[in-house]
C-alpha cells in the first residue's frame, strides 16, 4: 500500500495549493456569490490537478527512471498500476464532485478540463503543442467555476500566459537551456500577468478604491515572488536555476490567483488565497512541487 509521504510525492502536494485559486478566480471575475461550490468546486480543481500529477509520473517512467530517478515510480515507492490507478480514482471523483457541485454546467467544463489533462500527460507533453496544452488545462479550470464564459476570459487568459510561461521553461530544467529565449518568454509571461491583475477594472465598482488596491499589491507579491527566479534562469541557463525558477512560477501561481480574485472585487477571499502562498513555499521545501 502507497504510504502518505510516496503519494504526496506522486501527486505534487504543495504544487496542489495552486489549484483551488482557479475556480475561485472565475467564479470572481463574473461576480458569482461565494457559496456552496466554494469549496466543492476547488476541490473538484484539485483531485483533477493531483489525477494530472500521478499520470504524468505514469506516462514518464521509463524517462524519469534516467533523468528524476528520485520520483516515486523510478525511486520505486509507487508502481505504475499504483500512479494509474490514482490517477483515474481522482479523475472520477473530480468528475463526480463537479457533477454534483454546479450540475450539468459544471460538468460541461470538467469532462473537457479532465479530457485536456489526460491529453496533455499522454499525447501532447513531449510535443511542440505541449505548452499550449497544459496552459489550456488552467484556462478551463478558472472557467470551471464561472457563471458567464465571456466574463471570466480575460482572468483566465491571464493565467494562461503565465501557465504557458512556466511550462515552456520547464522543458529545460533537467538539462539547463541553451538560449535565453525560453527564459525571456517566461519572464515576459511573468510580467505581462502581474500588469492583468494590478490593472484590470474590478467588477464590483461599489467597492471603490480597494479592490485595485489590493490587487496590484497582490500583483506586486507574485512578480516578486517568481521574476527572481527567472531573471536568474534566463541569465544562466543551468539546470538548477531553471528548475528553481519552475518552482516558484508554479507556486508563484497562487499570488496571481489571489490578485485576481481581490481585483474582481473579492478582496477578502483573494487575502485568504495569498495565505496559501507562504505555506506553498514552505512544503516545497520538503516535496518538489515540480
Amino acid at each position: 500500500m502507497m504510504n502518505p509521504n510516496a503519494f504526496a510525492r506522486l501527486v505534487r502536494l504543495p504544487a496542489a495549493l495552486t489549484a483551488p485559486g482557479d475556480t475561485l478566480a472565475g467564479a470572481a471575475a463574473t461576480g458569482r456569490s461565494l457559496g456552496p461550490h466554494t469549496v466543492l468546486l476547488p476541490l473538484c480543481s484539485t483531485l483533477i490537478y493531483w489525477a494530472g500529477m500521478a499520470l504524468n509520473d505514469y506516462a514518464d517512467r521509463a524517462l524519469d527512471a534516467v533523468e528524476r530517478p528520485e520520483r516515486p515510480i523510478p525511486a520505486g515507492d509507487v508502481t505504475p498500476a499504483e500512479a494509474l490507478t490514482v490517477a483515474i480514482v481522482l479523475t472520477t471523483a473530480g468528475i463526480g464532485i463537479a457533477a454534483l457541485s454546479g450540475g450539468r454546467r459544471a460538468l460541461a467544463v470538467a469532462l473537457p478540463l479532465a479530457a485536456s489533462v489526460w491529453a496533455y500527460d499522454l499525447v501532447f507533453k513531449s510535443t511542440p503543442f505541449g505548452p499550449v496544452s497544459m496552459a489550456a488545462t488552467r484556462l478551463l479550470d478558472v472557467l470551471l467555476g464561472a457563471e458567464s464564459v465571456r466574463s471570466a476570459l480575460p482572468t483566465a487568459l491571464t493565467v494562461f500566459t503565465h501557465t504557458l510561461g512556466t511550462t515552456t521553461l520547464s522543458r529545460d530544467e533537467v538539462h539547463g537551456s541553451t538560449s535565453t529565449l525560453v527564459g525571456t518568454l517566461a519572464v515576459a509571461g511573468t510580467v505581462c500577468a502581474s500588469v492583468v491583475a494590478a490593472a484590470g477594472p474590478a467588477i464590483r465598482p461599489t467597492n471603490g478604491w480597494l479592490p485595485r488596491a489590493v490587487g496590484a499589491a497582490l500583483a506586486t507579491v507574485y512578480l516578486g515572488s517568481v521574476a527572481p527566479a527567472q531573471l536568474r534562469a534566463r541569465n544562466t541557463r543551468a539546470a538548477g536555476d531553471v528548475r528553481r525558477a519552475v518552482g516558484a512560477s508554479v507556486i508563484g501561481t497562487i499570488g496571481l490567483q489571489a490578485a485576481l480574485i481581490a481585483r474582481s472585487g473579492f478582496v477578502g477571499t483573494g487575502l485568504a488565497v495569498a495565505a496559501l502562498l507562504p505555506l506553498g513555499l514552505r512544503l516545497s521545501r520538503k516535496v518538489s512541487a515540480t
